[in-house]
C-alpha cells in the first residue's frame, strides 16, 4: 500500500515538478561551465557540491510548497479527525520529494559525467563520496521545507525559505571566510569547524581531494538534520516537536568537534595519485600530472619546441619539461609550504588553460612564451619579486629572438628599461650573450637574483 501511495505522489504531487526544475536548472548550469570540471572527476564532484547553493534553496522552497498542500485545500481538520497517525500520511509525500530531488541531483551528475569520461585519465573513488554528500543535503532541505510549510502555510513561506537557504549556503561561507582574512586576502586565523556543516564546497585545486573523514562527518550531520525535518513534519504535540530537534542537536554535537578548522582548505588534502607524472618519451621527455593526463598530447608539441629553442641558444639547456604539481596559491593560503627545487635540466611549466572540451586552450599563443620563461624560474618559496619579472621578460625575448612585448600593467619607465636591456644584450657578440645568459640561468636555479638583475643593465 505504501509503495502504491508513493507512486501516486510521484505522479500527481508537486514532488515531480520540483525534481524536474532541479534537474533542468542543474543541467544548464553544469553544461555551461564544463571547462571547470571536464576531464577531472574530483572537480565534477566539487562543482556538483557548489551547485547546492542553487538546488538547496529550490528544495527548501519546493518542500514548503508541498507541505502547505493540506492547508491550501482546507483538509487539515478532515485529516486530523481520522484515527490514522499523521506520520503514516506524511511519509509517502516526504519520500516522493526525497526521491525526486535525489534523482535529479544524481541525473545531473551522470549527465555531466558524459563530458568527463572521454578525457579523464584518473578516477579517484573519493569523488563519488564527495558528490554523494549532496543527496542527504537535498533530502534534509526538502523535509525541513515541508515542515516549515506545514507550520506556516502562507504564500510567502516558500520564497522566504528560498532566500534564507541561498544566504545560508551561498553567502554565509564567503562572509565567514572574509571575516578571517585581512585586506590583502591573507588568512589571519582559520575558519571555525562549524563552517563545514554547510555542504557546499568551492575552490578546490585539481591536485586536492576532500578527506573522507570530512565527507562522512558531513553525511552524519545531514542525515541527522533530515531526521529532524521528518520528525518535525510528523509531530503534532509540543513534546514531539521538542524530541524532533534532538537528532540535529546530537548530530551537530558529534560532527563539529571532529571536523577540521579552516573551511574548504582545512578539509582538503593533496591526492598523491593525482600528482603522479604521466610522460611522453618519444623525444625530449614531457610530463604532466595524472589529473591532467588528457592535456599531454596538446602540450608535447609546444614543450619540445621550447626545449629545442633553448638547446639552440643556451649552454647546458634543459632537456625535459614537467608540469608544476604545486597547489595553487588560493588553495594553500595561510599554509606554510617548503620550496621544492627542480633540477637544472628541467623546466617546470604551469597548467595551461583547459577548454570546454577538456583539452589545452593554446589559442592565444601564450603557452610557448610561458615555457621559455620557465627556463628562468625556480621554486624559491614565497619571496617578494622586484625586477626579476622584467629580467625574465628580457631573457625570454632573447630565447625567442623577438623584442620583448610590453605588458599592459607596466609603467612607461619599465617599458623603456626592458627595451634598452634587450638591445644592449643582443648587441653583444653571440658567444658573450650565451655566457651571460648561462650565468643568469645558473643564478636563477640557485635562487640568486643577482644573475637575473644583471640582464637589466643597459651596459653589460
Amino acid at each position: 500500500m505504501t509503495g502504491r501511495i508513493l507512486r501516486i505522489e510521484l505522479r500527481r504531487s508537486a514532488a515531480l515538478s520540483i525534481g524536474l526544475l532541479s534537474l533542468v536548472t542543474g543541467t544548464v548550469l553544469l553544461l555551461t561551465s564544463t571547462q571547470f570540471f571536464v576531464g577531472r572527476w574530483m572537480q565534477l564532484a566539487i562543482f556538483s557540491r557548489s551547485m547546492l547553493m542553487v538546488s538547496l534553496p529550490f528544495a527548501l522552497a519546493g518542500g514548503a510548497w508541498l507541505g502547505q498542500r493540506d492547508a491550501r485545500y482546507r483538509v487539515n481538520e478532515l485529516f486530523a479527525s481520522t484515527v490514522r497517525p499523521r506520520w503514516q500520511r506524511v511519509v509517502p509525500t516526504a519520500s516522493a520529494l526525497a526521491v525526486a530531488v535525489a534523482a535529479a541531483y544524481v541525473l545531473v551528475f551522470l549527465i555531466a559525467a558524459g563530458w568527463v569520461v572521454p578525457t579523464a585519465g584518473y578516477f579517484p573513488a573519493s569523488a563519488i563520496v564527495v558528490a554523494a554528500v549532496g543527496v542527504p543535503a537535498l533530502v534534509a532541505a526538502g523535509w525541513l521545507g515541508m515542515a516549515a510549510g506545514r507550520a506556516v502555510p502562507r504564500v510567502v513561506t516558500a520564497p522566504i525559505l528560498a532566500v534564507v537557504g541561498f544566504v545560508l549556503v551561498g553567502l554565509v561561507p564567503d562572509l565567514v571566510t572574509m571575516a578571517h582574512t585581512d585586506a590583502s586576502f591573507t588568512r589571519v586565523r582559520p575558519e571555525p569547524s562549524a563552517l563545514l556543516l554547510v555542504p557546499t564546497f568551492n575552490g578546490l585545486d585539481d591536485f586536492q581531494t576532500i578527506a573522507t573523514r570530512v565527507s562522512l562527518l558531513q553525511t552524519l550531520w545531514l542525515v541527522s538534520l533530515a531526521a529532524t525535518g521528518l520528525l518535525l513534519l510528523g509531530a503534532v504535540r509540543r513534546r514531539a516537536i521538542a524530541f524532533a530537534v534532538l537528532p540535529a542537536v546530537l548530530g551537530g554535537a558529534v560532527a563539529v568537534p571532529l571536523l577540521p578548522v579552516g573551511g574548504t582548505r582545512g578539509a582538503a588534502v593533496v591526492d598523491p595519485v593525482a600528482i603522479e607524472l604521466v610522460c611522453d618519451d618519444d623525444g625530449p621527455q614531457v610530463c604532466v600530472a595524472r589529473a591532467h593526463a588528457a592535456l599531454l598530447s596538446d602540450v608535447v608539441g609546444p614543450a619540445r619546441q621550447a626545449l629545442g629553442m633553448m638547446a639552440a641558444k643556451l649552454p647546458n639547456a634543459p632537456v625535459r619539461a614537467v608540469q608544476s604539481r604545486q597547489i595553487a596559491y588560493w588553495g594553500r593560503l595561510g599554509v606554510s609550504t617548503t620550496p621544492t627545487r627542480h633540477a637544472d635540466d628541467t623546466i617546470v611549466f604551469d597548467t595551461p588553460t583547459i577548454d570546454p572540451a577538456g583539452g589545452a586552450d593554446l589559442s592565444d599563443g601564450y603557452f610557448l612564451p610561458s615555457l621559455l620563461e620557465a627556463a628562468w624560474r625556480q621554486d624559491c618559496g614565497d619571496q617578494p619579486e622586484t625586477d626579476e619579472s622584467l629580467a625574465r621578460t628580457v631573457a625570454t625575448a632573447w630565447l625567442n629572438g623577438q623584442p620583448p612585448t610590453p605588458q599592459r600593467w607596466w609603467e612607461p619607465a619599465d617599458i623603456e628599461r626592458v627595451r634598452s636591456a634587450y638591445q644592449a644584450l643582443v648587441s653583444l657578440p653571440q658567444a658573450e650573450q650565451r655566457d651571460r645568459m648561462a650565468a643568469a640561468r645558473a643564478a636563477a636555479m640557485d635562487c640568486r637574483s643577482d644573475g637575473l638583475l644583471a640582464i637589466l643593465a643597459e651596459k653589460p
